[in-house]
């Protein structure tokens, strides 16, 4: 019996380990590096024990490096912000583990409440702070690594509480 099936002509592909193509250690995408950033966030006993607060100044560690990436945790308690600032020419991904942050821009303002995450590109102007009364914890991934964090003068659109009545 002649039988003119794909399987039979190409074989069953499980058992060709040459055309399988190896998992990829590093993440090389945006939806990759935002996965990455889901992964360690679902793996609290990762990074919770990492978390140390002060109340003088932003406590960061860098949770880990690949190929041309960093990592890194964050804790920020109420009233602590990063300054109006953009991340040179890396690319980046901002999650949110705990509590909430504020995000400002000069198109306005935006809560990140746990969970949330925000996908930047190089150049990308933003201010981070922790307007609530509860500590926040953030996870930060930068393609490149980060090397630089140019400060700009405050240009957000203004808050309700930053109007003036006439």
């Amino acid at each position: 019996m002649n039988s003119d099936s794909d399987l039979q002509i190409a074989g069953d592909i499980l058992e060709v380990q040459h055309l399988l193509q190896p998992a990829r250690t590093h993440p090389a995408t945006v939806a990759e590096f935002v996965g990455l950033a889901r992964t360690i966030a679902a793996d609290r006993a990762q990074w919770a024990p990492l978390v140390q607060y002060d109340a003088t100044t932003r406590w960061y560690h860098r949770l880990r490096t690949g190929p041309g990436y960093e990592v890194w945790l964050l804790s920020w308690v109420p009233g602590q912000g990063s300054g109006m600032h953009d991340h040179g020419l890396s690319s980046g991904v901002l999650t949110v583990l705990e509590g909430e942050l504020t995000e400002r821009t000069e198109r306005g303002s935006r809560s990140l409440e746990a969970g949330a995450q925000r996908v930047f590109a190089p150049g990308y102007a933003h201010e981070v702070v922790n307007d609530s009364l509860e500590p926040a914890v953030s996870l930060h991934i930068y393609y490149p690594g980060l090397t630089e964090m140019p400060m700009h003068a405050a240009q957000c659109a203004p808050t309700a509480a930053d109007v003036v009545p006439a």
